[in-house]
This record gives C-alpha cells, sequence and structure tokens, in this order.
C-alpha cells in the first residue's frame, strides 16, 4: 500500500464514520501520512484525530479510537495503534507492503509519475544567455536546474515548454559584430567589446562561410559578419547545452519580435488596457500601480523601443501561445526584475501570483577552476563538462535548492567512493544490476513472487522508501524543487546497500532456487528502477557497471 493509497483509504474510513452518526465534522480533500521517528511505532503516522477532534466536539484520542476500529478492517492494514494525545500509528501488512516491489516492476518507467499538475500548462524559459560568446559558469546552474524542474513538471502531469529566449537585438549584439569585425581586420578590441580568442575562431568561421567578406566596406560587412557569428556561437551553445543534456523546445528570437511588429503592438495593446502614459516625449508603463518602484520606459523619446518594451512583448506572446503558467529562472544578479515581470504580467491582465513565476538563484563556484583559455576571463561549462563530467556536475546542482549559494568540490566529485553523492546513488544502481545479472547465472528468474516472504528489516525500509517515490516526484514539481528527488535517491541508496548486505538475491553454490530468492529479484528490480527514474528526473545516467 503507497501512501497515497493509505491516505485514501483514511479519508474512506472518516467519510463511513461521518455517514455513520460517528462524528460530524468538515472532511479536508486530503489526509497527510507521514513516517514516524521510530519504525517500531509503525510503518505511518497521521495526526488527523487531532486536526479532527476538537472540531467534531470530542476527545482526540475517542475521535481516533472510533476511527482505528475502521481502519483496522481495511485490506493491507496490519494493526493501528492510538499514542500520545491522538496520533494513530498504521502498521501494514508484509504482503501488502511487499506487493509493491510487483507493481513498480510491472509500471517501469512510468513508476513515480502521478497528474497533481494534470492541465496546467507551462512556458518554462531558462539559461537564455546572450549568443555573443560561450556559456559559462553564471550558466552552468541554470541549465541544470530549470531542465531538472522542467522534468519534474512532466512527471507530474503538466504539460511543459522549455524555451531559450535569444537576446538577438540591441547594443551589445552591434559591439558583437563590431568584434568579430576587428579580428577579422587585426583590428584593436572595440571599447566595451568582446576580447576572448573566441571571437577570432568566429572570425575565421565567417571567413570561411563568405570568402572575401573582409574586403567588403565597413557598413556592408558588419550585417553579414553579425548574422553569421551570431548563427555560430548560437550553435556552439546549443552544443554545449547537449553535451549537458539540455534540450529546449523552442528557441525564441528577441529580433523576430521586433522584425515582426510585437513590440510597437505590445505597447498598442497594453495602451489599450489603460497602463501607459507619455512624459517627455516617452512611453511608459505604469508598472508602479502593481508594486514595481518606478514606472518604466517602453519607448524613449526617439522612438526607439526599450529592453522592457521587448520583456514586455515576448510576456504578452507567452500569454497569446496558451502558456497560463510562465516561470522564469534568473540569477543573483536579477533581483531588479521580479517586480517589473509581475507587473507586465498584471498590466497584460493576468494575475502576478498565479499566472508567473519567477525564480532567483544564487551564484555557484568551483574550487580550482579555471578561466577559460578561449573566453579569457570566464569559465566555460564546457571545460567544466569536460573536466568533472555532466553527470558529476548535474548530480551536484540539482541536489540543492536554488536559493543557496554552491561551492563544488572537484576533488570530491571525482572520487569513487561513498562521499560522492552522484558516485553513492550511481554505484547502487549499478550494483543492483550487478545483483540481477548474478540471479541470472545461478537460475533466478521472476517466475514467482510471494510477498508475504519479504520480512528482513531491511526489506520493510527498502520498500517504504520505494513507497514514498511517487510523493517525491510531486513534491518536487509543486516546489520546483528537483533537490527533494537527489536526496531522496540518496536515502534510498543507503537503504539498497544495507539490504544487498544483509539478504540474498542468487543462492549459494551449495543451495537451491527458492521463492524467496525470486521474490527479492522483483524487489531488487523494483529498486533497480527507482534509482533510474530518479536519476532521469534530475538528468543524470545510470549505469550498469561501475
Amino acid at each position: 500500500m503507497t501512501p497515497e493509497q493509505l491516505s485514501r483509504a483514511i479519508s474512506a474510513a472518516l467519510t463511513e464514520s461521518v455517514a455513520a452518526g460517528d462524528f460530524a465534522v468538515e472532511l479536508p480533500e486530503t489526509v497527510k501520512v507521514e513516517r514516524p521517528k521510530s519504525r517500531d511505532h509503525g510503518d505511518w503516522a497521521t495526526n488527523v484525530a487531532l486536526q479532527l477532534g476538537k472540531k467534531a466536539g470530542m476527545n482526540p484520542r475517542e475521535f481516533a479510537q472510533l476511527l482505528a476500529g475502521r481502519l483496522e478492517t481495511v485490506d493491507g492494514i496490519a494493526g493501528v495503534e492510538i499514542a500520545g494525545p491522538g496520533f494513530l500509528n498504521i502498521t501494514l501488512d508484509a504482503a501488502s507492503a511487499g506487493a509493491l516491489a510487483k507493481k513498480i516492476v510491472e509500471a517501469g518507467s512510468e513508476y513515480g509519475t502521478n497528474d497533481v499538475l494534470a492541465g496546467r500548462v507551462v512556458n518554462l524559459e531558462f539559461v537564455s544567455a546572450n549568443p555573443t560568446g560561450p556559456l559559462h559558469i553564471g550558466h552552468t546552474r541554470w541549465a541544470a536546474l530549470g531542465d531538472a524542474i522542467g522534468r519534474v513538471l512532466r512527471a507530474s502531469g503538466a504539460e511543459v515548454t522549455r524555451e531559450y529566449y535569444i537576446n538577438d537585438a540591441g547594443h551589445q549584439m552591434n559591439v558583437f559584430a563590431q568584434s568579430v569585425y576587428n579580428r577579422l581586420h587585426g583590428l584593436p578590441v572595440p571599447d566595451g567589446g568582446y576580447p576572448g580568442a573566441y571571437v577570432q575562431e568566429l572570425a575565421e568561421t565567417v571567413r570561411a562561410q563568405r570568402p572575401g567578406v573582409e574586403e567588403l566596406p565597413e557598413a556592408e560587412a558588419i550585417p553579414v559578419i553579425r548574422d553569421l557569428a551570431y548563427r555560430a556561437q548560437l550553435e556552439d551553445i546549443k552544443s554545449t547545452l547537449a553535451d549537458f543534456g539540455v534540450e529546449f523546445d523552442v528557441y525564441f528570437s528577441e529580433q523576430e519580435l521586433h522584425d515582426g511588429g510585437a513590440v510597437a503592438q505590445a505597447v498598442a495593446r497594453l495602451r489599450e488596457q489603460g497602463h501607459v502614459f507619455d512624459d517627455g516625449g516617452a512611453v511608459w508603463l505604469r508598472t508602479t500601480d502593481f508594486g514595481d518602484d518606478k514606472d518604466r520606459v517602453l519607448l524613449r523619446a526617439n522612438g526607439e523601443p526599450t529592453y522592457f518594451a521587448a520583456d514586455a512583448a515576448y510576456y504578452l506572446s507567452k500569454k497569446d501561445r496558451g502558456f497560463t503558467e510562465k516561470i522564469y529562472l534568473l540569477g543573483a544578479d536579477h533581483h531588479g526584475y521580479v517586480n517589473r515581470l509581475k507587473a507586465i504580467a498584471a498590466c497584460a491582465g493576468d494575475d502576478p501570483q498565479a499566472n508567473i513565476e519567477i525564480l532567483i538563484g544564487q551564484l555557484i563556484s568551483v574550487n580550482g577552476a579555471k578561466l577559460s583559455k578561449r573566453a579569457g576571463n570566464i569559465i566555460e561549462l564546457r571545460d567544466l563538462i569536460d573536466w568533472l563530467g555532466a553527470d558529476a556536475l548535474r548530480y551536484s546542482l540539482a541536489r540543492y535548492p536554488a536559493d543557496s549559494p554552491i561551492a563544488i568540490d572537484p576533488e570530491l566529485l571525482q572520487k569513487k567512493t561513498n562521499d560522492n553523492p552522484v558516485f553513492y546513488v550511481q554505484y547502487a544502481h549499478a550494483r543492483s544490476c550487478a545483483a540481477a545479472r548474478n540471479a541470472a547465472e545461478k537460475g533466478v528468474d521472476r517466475s514467482a513472487f510471494d510477498a508475504s516472504l519479504l520480512t528482513h528489516e531491511t526489506e520493510n525500509e527498502l520498500l517504504a522508501l520505494l513507497a514514498q517515490y511517487p510523493h517525491q516526484v510531486a513534491q518536487a514539481a509543486e516546489f520546483r524543487e528537483p533537490h527533494r528527488v537527489a536526496r531522496y535517491l540518496e536515502t534510498l541508496a543507503g537503504a539498497y546497500h544495507r539490504w544487498y548486505g544483509s539478504c540474498r538475491v542468487a543462492p549459494l553454490a551449495d543451495e537451491e532456487v527458492t521463492d524467496l530468492n525470486r521474490t527479492r529479484l522483483w524487489l531488487n528490480d523494483a529498486t533497480t528502477q527507482v534509482l533510474a527514474n530518479g536519476l532521469a528526473l534530475v538528468g543524470v545516467t545510470a549505469p550498469e557497471r561501475m
């Protein structure tokens, strides 16, 4: 019996009690169950009697006694004890608990998926680095975390579009093009330009794709260089993300917003909503009405749109494309964007509390990381992948909340010991695969299953943790916290290692294969499946051999 099934059983018992006149009280939609601090107190506990007893005009222990009597008749529940002022401690029978192993194996990769976010249509925007240079350490966290958030949202029933907003318009793109132009002609880096060696590489790419470009007049050459260098740099970004296991459904161009007239249309739409005003020759959006610290300029006095105007047009584009929820993942230096983006949502007629969510992440550092030879003054994501590996990087970033600063220890991540969290979890998966291979060699298969045989204390612990997995996934999705999955996997890996040391799957050389061996193989393979499912949600591979 899973926690969700037990919760439903308690809700059903409460409903039966009300119908029978045992007590009268308004019942909650769901009943929370949790692990007791000590396993001696049962498999699960609930404080529902404490919550509802006084509301029903009863002593909570008396309320609990009535509820316990009904729960004891439920299939799969071996016993119910009342503790303290009215806690219900519930023990499942071995067969009920053990049956989960078979269910997990049969469900395969679908085990853990749920529907808590069914019907939600989400646009998830993350990374969105300027296409003027390679991805660096500052983008690494959002690439890992954003992708993992997208995975847990989808696993919980949401319809998710992962989107990368390409800032390919404006002044920085002109400076980028000028930097490449100067490299083509052996000129110094322009003021505020890009000095990295990668700019020289881009210049050579432009020369190869457009022979003779350096012979063109500067005014004619710059647009050509800008387009070719931009495309080459964007491909480098996409390639790096692919090596990091991150894919986007949409790459959305800021320049296309301008070229298609969407920015001008956005200003007109917001004016129709009554939030735009003119002052000093400029066009403003009255964002202070919705919590921003100051009103924002949409169009300068010379008619040029601001970045904020493009942000507004981009938000309206997301709304027009049917995304009822827009999630933005922004770096620590973007706190100022929170109120202005929420103000855009409000001006557009959306609910800033429901239709837009902005996650702000803290900085990361990597001890001993070297500045990129190509980029000069940054630590490239590609170099980090080559040095530490995508799995170690992604897991170490996924196991912390977004708002926690992280200092990555490369020495730890390169260790093949239990001190290294990613190794610890991946090794549990590889070990379970090895156990299955060894069992097959000894003639153990899954031709029989007797859940009542899984009675060892380490089996009880392992089954209890396996039952928690769907809840962990749902919580990770609801709170946008995939670190819940990573930390769960570490706990599960520990339970598996303890079980592996205490319970044999394959028989010893002189022993016959029994149903206990076959049933334990189901439990072993169920653990393999959950470890693989969980690792996939944080974007990490599940090796079968290590």
